[in-house]
């Protein structure tokens, strides 16, 4: 198991590889199609907000509260690929170096990974209330009056969020091997 601490630098993600089991402690922010869409198409984040060396993880969490004082009491992982006609620009545009999600994503998001020195890192699916254990604090939450709660993002501190990466920053990815040799069983099949 592989300790991933903020600051998340280009060396300790280019460290990675495909396979590798990460524990995750530090800030990151939640995004799903509203926030992708809004910042694809020019939008900018909040002054003082930046993703640069940031991690985005693709969640609607359930958050409980409000006026500064939240419990996150699910937060699973939402499926990737609706994020990818935008990622791979996010990616580059923001300075992104991780994506958190599952499904994995395409190719465009495997390029700006490789180019950019991203990864992604897959959630488990089906466990919102156990990986909502991992988020220790909330600290924020942006666009949440433009884009609803699920939409908005959030600003998490979590420890110890366990994640897989399926997805490296040398081009590698799991989610592509595995169709690969799946089509090619089952075109043995046919």
């Amino acid at each position: 198991m592989i300790h991933l601490t903020a600051p998340f630098t280009e060396d300790k993600i280019r460290a990675l590889k495909v396979g590798d089991e990460v524990l995750i402690s530090g800030v990151i922010f939640t995004g799903r199609d509203a926030a992708h869409k809004y910042l694809h198409d020019g939008g900018k984040l909040p002054a003082g907000v930046s993703f640069k060396d940031a991690i985005i993880y693709h969640c609607g969490p359930v958050v409980l509260g409000g006026n500064g004082k939240w419990k996150v009491v699910a937060a699973g992982p939402t499926t990737s690929a609706r994020e990818e006609p935008y990622q791979g620009r996010i990616i580059k545009d923001f300075g992104l170096r991780g994506i958190i999600g599952k499904g994995g994503m395409g190719e465009r998001t495997l390029a700006a990974c490789k180019q950019n020195g991203c990864v992604y890192l897959h959630a488990i699916g089906g466990a919102a209330q156990v990986l909502a254990e991992c988020i220790k604090e909330v600290r924020n939450v942006y666009f949440e009056k433009e884009f609803g709660s699920p939409e908005a993002i959030w600003e998490f501190a979590v420890e110890d969020f366990p994640v897989v990466v399926t997805m490296d920053s040398h081009g590698n990815s799991l989610h592509k091997d595995i169709l690969e040799k799946s089509t090619a069983a089952l075109a043995q099949r046919i």
